[in-house]
């Protein structure tokens, strides 16, 4: 398995070319492609990650995948290197390094709010705006749902995690009566 410092090192010599090219965003969406088609594919993963393939039949891989993808040359021509150095496999670790790093050049931050229930596109743009001014960035927001929450939300930014959730408040309550002297009622 690939270690985090090489998938940075690729990540970084991709996002260095897309820089070069003014097209970094759209390679970290190529990139995102590749990653969801072998994800869907079982055939385009065997060939990326299998060494038992010759180099010949694998570039063959990467450029129907190209082809199909509508990748573009530094796109396809980084897949061609992975695939030379057995490397195709590590591809959404890669992958996700590159968006890291591209949402750092654009001022961006992720975040992923889960919620009880779904939330309606105006509660999300309520969520996105107060999220970036706490953090002073953009924000790029997932949002997910776990019924086991009840309600309220759970915010995680990076490594910050902000727990507004209904489940989260009960549980400190109940620690806090648990803690609580047991002092006879007053009369």
């Amino acid at each position: 398995m690939i270690t985090a410092s090489v998938a940075r090192r690729y990540a970084r010599a991709l996002l260095a070319l897309g820089l070069e090219e003014g097209r970094f965003e759209q390679v970290g969406e190529e990139l995102e492609a590749v990653v969801q088609a072998i994800r869907e594919r079982r055939e385009l993963k065997v060939f990326f990650e299998n060494p038992g393939y010759t180099p010949a039949q694998r570039h063959a891989a990467v450029d129907a995948a190209a082809s199909a993808l509508r990748l573009s040359p530094a796109t396809a021509n980084f897949l061609r290197l992975l695939v030379e150095r057995q490397r195709g496999g590590d591809l959404a670790a890669i992958a996700r390094a590159y968006r890291a790093m591209v949402d750092l050049q654009a001022g961006r931050v992720r975040a992923t709010v889960t919620a009880a229930r779904p939330l309606s596109d105006f509660e999300l743009e309520r969520l996105r705006e107060t999220i970036g001014r706490m953090t002073g960035r953009s924000i790029v927001l997932e949002s997910r749902t776990d019924p086991a929450l009840i309600g309220g939300v759970v915010a995680q930014v990076g490594a910050l995690q902000l727990d507004g959730s209904l489940r989260t408040q009960l549980e400190r309550m109940r620690e806090n009566l648990k803690a609580a002297p047991n002092e006879p009622p007053r009369s």
